[in-house]
């Protein structure tokens, strides 16, 4: 029996039972749909976020962090990081919630998580905790906010440094409020969060955790409009027949394949930021052009030496891969003819060599047709190596979504 023909029967029979258990017309939902029946079930990552260090902790400092989810299901956990902290973090209040507007809650949503059936976690120096899960459905595209509160945070703390996405902070703890009148600061950071997993209704759900640069985090695209491309592929997969509907962003600015600098490479966070991920089915690499235009002497067989240690601990974890091509950058002040010529050298590589489950093509998408080493105008966000809100969109187009749904 193929991995397909079993999912396929599995989801005949989510089928089957949730006919079988129909009693009455739809409904408006509430804030928190009430949970299915037990079932087999598995967590899959419906947000995700690279983690790196992003200065120091404030003690007494409370976070409300709003987070735009895409998979669907119940459960809802948390996943906390102190990867880059020098001492435990101890969280005394975690609070999660649905937005109203602002760092405004709507009524009634605010919940409390636990952690092994207790409110206070303190995680270890290096190490991630996973919440308890949370009675209740959570939607498919909602802005989830998770409210945390440390007592006495100091050292280095570990977060997602741009968002692209307006948090808010406070003094002491008001995590349990819903109001926003205590939650006057504000953030474009992620702290100490960088994932949440929901167990979707159909078993078989998978997610795909998109690795890359500046250009995944949504640089150059609309803050607080999720607008990045992998939230433009998210809402792609809600409406489409398939069983990868969570998207998991893990890109991290200037974040490069082999070296050390902007967050870890992603040879080194590859198992933490991608591997680690509940239900994660596909890795989607699109990362490089960091590594091109520093003028550190990277050729294209050190990045295909990279892409293949990528693939090969990807496929030793169960996981496919899809590739893409690096994107045109000619107009930025670190391109040069040698650079370009590393690119080109590595995208023949991705398109050719057969070593990829899956090959999406950014660079035919981007790239003018006029001058192939520079990007389309209508789709620049201005300097000339990110795209703006309609070369994201037309990225996440361009995906074929069937390379996504695979088996290895």
């Amino acid at each position: 029996m193929t991995g397909r023909f079993a999912r396929l029967l599995g989801l005949a029979a989510v089928l089957l039972a949730t006919v079988a258990c129909q009693t009455g017309p739809a409904r408006a939902a509430p804030a928190w749909e009430p949970s299915p029946q037990p079932s087999v079930r598995h967590d899959v990552v419906t947000w995700g976020a690279g983690a790196d260090q992003l200065g120091q902790g404030t003690a007494d400092r409370g976070y409300r962090l709003v987070v735009h989810t895409s998979a669907a299901g119940s459960g809802l956990r948390v996943r906390l990081t102190n990867a880059f902290g020098d001492r435990p973090l101890t969280l005394d209040s975690v609070y999660a919630g649905l937005q109203s507007q602002g760092a405004a809650l709507r009524p009634g949503s605010n919940r409390r998580l636990t952690f092994h059936g207790a409110r206070t976690v303190t995680v270890p120096a290096g190490a991630t905790a996973w919440s308890d899960p949370l009675p209740g459905n959570l939607p498919a595209g909602s802005n989830l906010v998770v409210s945390l509160h440390s007592p006495d945070a100091a050292g280095p703390a570990t977060g997602h440094g741009m968002a692209m996405q307006t948090s808010y902070v406070t003094q002491g703890d008001h995590t349990a409020e819903e109001s926003a009148a205590d939650w006057t600061g504000t953030t474009g950071s992620w702290w100490y969060l960088d994932a949440v997993s929901v167990r979707p209704p159909n078993p078989d759900t998978g997610a795909v955790v998109a690795l890359g640069d500046s250009i995944t985090d949504g640089w150059a695209s609309t803050s607080d409009q999720n607008r990045r491309w992998p939230d433009y592929l998210a809402r792609r997969l809600q409406k489409a027949d398939t069983e990868v509907k969570g998207v998991a962003d893990e890109g991290i600015s200037g974040n490069r394949v082999l070296a050390d600098g902007a967050g870890q490479a992603a040879l080194h966070r590859l198992d933490r930021d991608v591997l680690s991920q509940p239900g994660a089915r596909t890795v989607f690499l699109f990362e490089g052009v960091n590594d091109i235009k520093s003028h550190s002497g990277v050729t294209a067989a050190d990045l295909i030496a990279g892409y293949r240690e990528i693939v090969r601990r990807a496929h030793a974890a169960g996981k496919c891969v899809v590739a893409s091509t690096v994107g045109p950058f000619e107009g930025w002040p670190e391109w040069d003819q040698a650079g370009e010529a590393v690119r080109r050298q590595v995208n023949q590589y991705i398109r050719t060599s057969g070593e990829f489950d899956g090959v999406a093509d950014f660079d035919r998408i981007l790239r003018s047709p006029y001058d192939q080493a520079r990007m389309l105008p209508f789709l620049d966000g201005g300097d000339h190596i990110h795209p703006n809100d309609k070369g994201m969109q037309a990225m996440a187009d361009s995906v074929d979504l069937a390379s996504l749904d695979c088996d290895h």
